[in-house]
């Protein structure tokens, strides 16, 4: 009888990967999320569905309670929401990603579409970035049956929402995906008619690169590590890849060029503190300097997740004003 498989990689206790190539990852139940705790807003209502029925893949709808649009301009936009994780951890029922779908929700009074996607290293990138292309395509076709008096969702049905005004926002990974979601729907996102993609919120997206940058390098914060993000991009990225694959370096010797790409406006919002906020500063800069519509908000102070793990704080309000500020603008 040979070896017992052993533990060769541990995610935070969640997610054990062993030497005879075997996964175990802790149920929900079972997760410690410390202090965070699913804060239940009595003005916003949620329910799942089933938008992959082959893969079994869930997302969860969020809108305001009260809804009677007598206007377009009452009617609720659409935020699809990303959550993050570093494409192998994470959920839509995971607590602190709820707290931001509420708020969402309730501030920008909008329909909320908050999905799954699969997890690496069990399905390694692109599987996330399909997964999200399909909940596009999900929202599309609910759209037109909408548009035609179709078998589309009971909240989508009735002219309640407004898909001439869509806006994507991800958080850490999740931010990733908006990118590539920017990429490939491209200006105007013709191809997801009629949905209107309006504009990209990238929080504190997780990007990568070969060569370390200096905030990187520095003293980490205590969520996130330069050895944590190193392992992250090894059990997601395609096998052999290095972290300049495209899929993680949107600026790295084999990924698109950007400069003749259309790209609708983008938010790119980080925390002060953070180790990847040169990555972000990096990213703002090159497209602006290619003339894309970019702005950059940065959080004196902040590390990485400070949106999410604590969105009722003082500096997760200022952020969420700053994204309502960025919906108004380019919802015209």
């Amino acid at each position: 009888m040979g070896p017992q498989p052993h533990v060769v990689d541990d995610l935070g206790g969640n997610l054990h990967i062993f030497s005879d190539g075997s996964i175990w990852r802790r149920a929900f139940k079972d997760i410690d999320f410390g202090p965070i705790r699913f804060i239940d807003d009595s003005s916003v209502i949620f329910k799942d569905i089933t938008y992959d029925q082959n893969l079994n893949l869930c997302l969860r709808l969020y809108k305001p309670r009260l809804t009677n649009p007598t206007s377009s301009a009452a009617k609720l936009p659409v935020v699809l929401y990303f959550h993050g994780g570093g494409f192998c951890v994470g959920s839509r029922v995971w607590p602190h990603y709820r707290n931001v779908c509420v708020r969402l929700a309730a501030e920008l009074n909008a329909l909320v579409v908050s999905p799954d996607h699969r997890l690496a290293p069990e399905d390694k990138l692109p599987a996330a970035l399909d997964d999200a292309a399909c909940v596009v395509d999900w929202l599309q076709r609910e759209a037109l049956m909408s548009e035609s008096g179709g078998d589309c969702d009971a909240w989508i049905r009735g002219g309640v929402v407004d898909f001439d005004r869509v806006f994507i926002v991800g958080d850490s990974s999740g931010g990733t995906i908006a990118h590539h979601l920017a990429v490939s729907l491209g200006g105007g996102s013709v191809k997801a008619a009629p949905l209107r993609v309006r504009g990209y919120v990238l929080v504190a997206p997780f990007f990568g690169g070969v060569e370390w940058t200096k905030s990187e390098q520095e003293p980490h914060e205590p969520r996130l590590t330069l050895d944590v993000v190193e392992r992250l991009w090894k059990l997601s990225l395609p096998e052999g890849a290095t972290r300049d694959h495209p899929l993680a370096n949107p600026f790295g010797p084999n990924s698109p060029c950007l400069e003749t790409v259309d790209l609708d406006p983008i938010l790119v919002i980080v925390g002060g503190d953070e180790m990847l906020k040169d990555r972000s500063v990096m990213y703002w800069s090159k497209l602006k300097e290619l003339g894309k519509k970019i702005e950059y908000a940065e959080f004196d102070g902040e590390q990485h997740g400070f949106f999410s793990i604590n969105p009722y704080s003082e500096v997760a309000n200022e952020a969420f004003h700053v994204v309502k500020r960025f919906v108004i603008e380019n919802s015209n």
